[in-house]
């Protein structure tokens, strides 16, 4: 998805705010969710708000803050333990380490002052890695070799998302003949292919709507004739998420 893209380009600053600015409007990392600079927005019956404004109002009110959000994500992109993820969170509320050891029963404060440490290690890391991947994509000239972005919801991440853009494009080619909006010839049986389909199938569907089975259907029909097992993987691969009875099905984000 589009929003996904954006979501794993941003920068450090824009990942703090919770959204991006191409020039023409501010679009929302969480959702995709966009508001076109120079137009005012209604909020509520008494106010109005212009764009930057409107985004910001929309991530605090649909997200939270975005230090909740990104503390929320799976540990496979944060890096954080459990442990690690719980004692953030109350740093962020301003506990004592007394407080926090009494509350994760986890035995003196030097317990907590060694994760401070170890999460102070981490940041340090984390920065030298940062500049070493900036200044290794100012050296890299084959931007064919660049990985595809994996979606947030991906359920196990492993070799099958080592996925470059050549590799991609290839197989897109290969599996939509008559183009990336058009059928599929067929639906692949290899693992990485069949990722790399699944995540085009899924540009189709809006992030921010709720469907129904059947317009889920309706959506997968034009696509291929077994569009029942589509919709499966779908879900399997964690493209898309539904309800417990299955009456709601929307983009998993």
């Amino acid at each position: 998805m589009e929003h996904q893209d954006r979501f794993w380009d941003a920068n450090t600053d824009e990942l703090k705010k919770g959204y991006t600015f191409n020039g023409e409007q501010y679009s929302c990392l969480v959702c995709g969710k966009s508001f076109k600079k120079g137009f005012i927005y209604k909020w509520t019956d008494d106010l109005l708000m212009e764009a930057e404004r409107a985004v910001k109002q929309h991530i605090t009110d649909e997200h939270g803050t975005m230090l909740d959000y990104l503390l929320s994500m799976n540990k496979k992109y944060t890096g954080l333990t459990d442990v690690q993820r719980t004692i953030l969170s109350c740093f962020k509320e301003g506990q004592t380490d007394k407080e926090i050891a009494k509350q994760l029963d986890l035995g003196s404060t030097s317990t907590i002052r060694t994760h401070r440490f170890k999460l102070k290690e981490k940041e340090k890391q984390a920065k030298v890695f940062l500049a070493v991947m900036e200044l290794l994509k100012q050296t890299n000239t084959d931007q064919k070799d660049d990985l595809v972005q994996i979606h947030k919801g991906a359920t196990q991440v492993d070799e099958r998302y080592a996925i470059t853009t050549k590799e991609r494009e290839k197989v897109l080619n290969t599996y939509f003949k008559k183009g990336v909006d058009g059928p599929l010839t067929q639906f692949p049986s290899k693992e990485k292919r069949k990722i790399i389909v699944l995540q085009q199938i899924i540009r189709r569907f809006e992030p921010e709507r709720k469907y129904s089975e059947m317009e889920v259907n309706e959506v997968l029909k034009p696509i291929i004739d077994d569009f029942v097992t589509v919709r499966r993987y779908l879900i399997e691969y964690g493209f898309l998420d539904r309800s417990k009875d299955c009456s709601e099905y929307w983009v998993k984000k």
